[in-house]
């Protein structure tokens, strides 16, 4: 229902757009009958849906230079095709004739050509249509046969439905070619073309005649260098198709998917793009080149590229081979690629050569590659061995699970091989006593530091056991001192364990070294920076047991500081419930503070609930899983913990997910303990996040549980309605909890339900949800329920319900005026304005 609403909606703001600018000239309807009829500069053609428009255009920064184009009506920036690329009109004297002997013509205000489409001329009346799918398209009229359309003349732009390929028994070609420049819709220097020369086929990005980007060969799923896709599925369908007339990548979208285009920018970056018809906004799902990996042949033949080792180098020589030139390599340039260390030995059909697996990676050009979709892998193994030309084979497709099937086998020599997540596996054909050497090296490198390591431990091991005590003393007796001087930076941190919070007995969490910890981030490389907050970077790192963790690093100009840090390794240390993050160590060195958390792979609520793709993972069962895995955390802050802890900073960033899409509650620097029932407190520090503080606590800083089941209801708002706290300004809502109690008053509650979770939700069940959500928010703390309540309310669908009244909100002028973000800090009443709903 919430679907056909926003479609509704959307229909009617193009239906009333069309009827403000009629005095402009704007033809309605959408099939013109080629008698000669035209659309001067300042007329429209609309789509039958309103999705697309044809008209006259100039570019951002160029408005003496009239284009015609075909653009996205509710974002008329989106310029999807442009008739005359080379050649602009001067003024606004231009017209575009149908019915033509040449088909369609665009003449300037001398009535020169500027453009035609060149269509075969017939006897039959033919008419021009602009389609729902973005497609002009000339056919006749009786027959219905296509006489030309533009998706078979792309310019930077693939919408769905249209071609990446070419026609083998025309030559005909449908590739896409960026602009100039961001105001210039002439050809730029980026081509992107399907490689049909070597099957299975890959798309190519050119920059003039260089190659300067692969997406690796298609393998049934998806191209093996674009991990990316594999997320597209439910939204949109990609394919290439291998037919007699046609080699062609084709993406068709499914039902109730955003609208999505593919763009070759004019810096050379190739993005596809969502529509967010909510914000208005267009979402970025993919971009390529991505990183320095993707930079075609980065490492030469025979090179293997990790994105995630920047510390020491980019590129590496695959298993058995070594650098072509070593001193290029020191230098960092590795384009000679590696040569092998062992000649091959393959002579006269006979060969002692075998297969190195070399998995997880983006499968080589295929420019050199030859394709047996009819052979399994093991006779593609067999074939290698048999020619001696061939140095690499790979399953062609991996549909269906197992090793996959089908044959590529390359010759020669391999390059563009990179680290990909779920990449395929490549098989690189090595002499045979490369295997045994391999061992030996295995061997050596595993006995020889095992037994100096050995050594050294037999020697210093009592030694290092008797520093860890003597620190763990010495640090708790830091503790306890500075806690009795609490003015200090070093006081702050140094009372981690103080006896009147927790008691220093049993504070046992582990200190985690920093030359560990730079180990385990690459030297905090950015390419392990997992996100950023108010407290400062939080990097993705690898500790000697092999435990993947999360490591967050107190930024040097961070608006928190060391009584944040002390609450983060105070309360989590002792705080252990599935739904809390777990904190597993804490470092300080100097200046710097880190935490070492538990790695959560699905990061954020807010990155899958507010991203036009990730919504759709996020279904309604997991989203009500989350709901109440969150309200459990609550309670147990709340109630269930040996003490009362109020959060303080409760909000979609700060809920992570694990594997399962199961919630933990992250970021306690600045939750409070309470000794007693956790009744209203006050504070001149007013800290925490705009728009999930409750009213009291942001206007006079008082602050109670009460406040956390404000925030909680926040974020239960946010998760049925996938949109932000501040995301709905544009429909004449200051925030989302005007917009929720204006549908709620209206009996309309359930058209607030985020459009991807159709046909996955029940009615009854996501209207509870609202009604608690709304409950949560009350101006007044005593008239909101205890998340003991709220827990109660979530499992048991049967109990009855209090009818909410009108919420307070915040218009956030001072977050707006101000710049103010996250984790914002003041103490000053004026800095916000709240606004009561009327009654309706």
């Amino acid at each position: 229902m919430a679907a056909a609403t926003i479609k509704f909606l959307y229909r009617l703001a193009l239906v009333l757009s069309v009827l403000l600018t009629s005095a402009a000239g704007i033809v309605s309807n959408t099939t013109l009958v080629n008698n000669g009829a035209n659309i001067t500069d300042g007329e429209t053609m609309v789509s039958d849906g309103g999705s697309f428009t044809l008209g006259f255009f100039a570019p951002t920064g160029a408005p003496t230079k009239r284009y015609l184009g075909i653009w996205f009506t509710a974002s008329p920036e989106a310029v999807c095709w442009v008739a005359n690329r080379d050649r602009p009109l001067n003024d606004t004297s231009g017209v575009l004739v149908f019915g033509s002997a040449r088909g369609l013509l665009l003449l300037d205000g001398s009535g020169q050509t500027a453009w035609s489409s060149n269509t075969t001329a017939t006897s039959a009346p033919a008419v021009t249509q602009l389609l729902e799918s973005g497609n002009l398209v000339v056919g006749e009229q009786s027959s219905g046969s296509i006489l030309w359309q533009s998706f078979d003349h792309p310019s930077n732009t693939l919408l769905p439905g249209m071609r990446l390929g070419k026609n083998p028994q025309t030559g005909d070609e449908w590739s896409l070619t960026s602009w100039r420049a961001p105001n210039d819709p002439s050809p730029g220097d980026h081509h992107l073309v399907l490689d049909t020369q070597a099957l299975p086929a890959a798309i190519v990005l050119w920059q003039g005649n260089v190659k300067t980007y692969t997406t690796g060969p298609w393998n049934g799923l998806r191209f093996s260098g674009i991990p990316e896709i594999a997320s597209y599925s439910g939204m949109l369908s990609v394919q290439v198709v291998v037919r007699p007339d046609e080699v062609a990548y084709i993406v068709t979208t499914m039902p109730d998917a955003p609208f999505s285009r593919l763009v070759v920018n004019d810096d050379g970056t190739v993005e596809r793009l969502a529509w967010e018809p909510v914000s208005r906004t267009w979402n970025v799902w993919m971009r390529s080149p991505r990183d320095l990996c993707d930079s075609y042949a980065k490492c030469g033949a025979f090179g293997l590229c990790n994105s995630a080792t920047a510390s020491t180098q980019f590129c590496s020589c695959i298993d058995g081979f070594s650098p072509a030139s070593p001193s290029q390599w020191y230098m960092r340039e590795t384009s000679d690629g590696c040569r092998r260390r062992t000649p091959l030995d393959c002579s006269n059909g006979t060969t002692t050569d075998g297969f190195m697996v070399l998995g997880g990676v983006k499968l080589p050009d295929t420019d050199n590659a030859t394709v047996d979709m009819s052979a399994t892998l093991e006779q593609c193994r067999a074939r290698c061995l048999a020619n001696c030309s061939c140095v690499a084979y790979a399953a062609a497709d991996i549909r269906g699970g197992g090793d996959g099937s089908g044959c590529v086998m390359w010759t020669d020599g391999v390059v563009d091989v990179r680290y990909v997540d779920k990449g395929q596996d490549l098989y690189v054909r090595l002499a045979k006593s490369e295997f045994a050497a391999g061992k030996r090296r295995d061997v050596a490198r595993i006995v020889l530091p095992v037994t100096v390591s050995l050594l050294a431990l037999t020697s210093a091991a009592m030694y290092l056991v008797w520093i860890c005590r003597v620190r763990g003393r010495a640090t708790r007796l830091a503790f306890l001192q500075a806690a009795e001087r609490p003015n200090s930076d070093e006081a702050m941190i140094g009372s981690l364990s103080a006896p009147n919070d927790l008691g220093d007995d049993d504070f046992d969490l582990p200190f985690v070294s920093f030359g560990d910890i730079v180990s385990a981030t690459n030297n905090f490389s950015e390419h392990n920076k997992l996100g950023q907050g108010g407290f400062g970077k939080v990097y993705k790192g690898m500790l000697d047991d092999n435990k993947e963790v999360a490591i967050k690093r107190l930024g040097k100009g961070s608006r928190q500081g060391a009584e944040e840090f002390r609450n983060e390794v105070l309360l989590i240390a002792k705080l252990q419930h599935r739904n809390l993050v777990r904190l597993l160590g804490y470092c300080i060195h100097g200046d710097e503070k880190l935490l070492v958390y538990e790695y959560l792979p699905n990061k954020s609520l807010d990155s899958f609930i507010f991203d036009a793709a990730g919504k759709h993972v996020v279904d309604w069962p997991t989203r009500f899983k989350i709901i109440k895995g969150v309200s459990r955390g609550i309670l147990y802050l709340h109630q269930d913990s040996r003490l009362t802890v109020i959060h303080r900073d409760l909000k979609s960033s700060n809920i992570l997910l694990d594997t399962d899409m199961s919630p933990k509650i992250s970021d306690f620097g600045m939750a409070r303990i309470f000794s007693g029932n956790g009744q209203e407190e006050n504070t001149n520090r007013v800290v925490g996040t705009y728009g999930y503080m409750s009213p009291e606590y942001a206007m006079d800083g008082i602050f109670s549980i009460k406040s956390d089941t404000y925030s909680f209801g926040v974020i239960l708002l946010e998760i049925i309605s996938g949109l932000s706290i501040t995301a709905t300004r544009f429909t004449g809502f200051p925030n989302l909890l005007a917009y929720a109690w204006s549908l709620w008053q209206d009996d309309k509650a359930i058209d607030m339900v985020d459009s991807a979770l159709s046909g996955t939700c029940s009615p009854n069940e996501v209207l509870r949800c609202i009604q608690i959500g709304l409950l949560c928010v009350q101006d007044n703390p005593y008239n909101r329920p205890l998340m003991s309540s709220v827990v109660f309310m979530l499992e048991n669908e049967t109990t009855p319900l209090s009818v909410p009244i009108q919420p307070m909100y915040f218009s956030q002028r001072y977050l707006d005026d101000h710049g103010i973000g996250e984790n914002s800090i003041s103490s000053s009443v004026n800095d916000m304005s709240v606004t009561v709903l009327e009654g309706r």
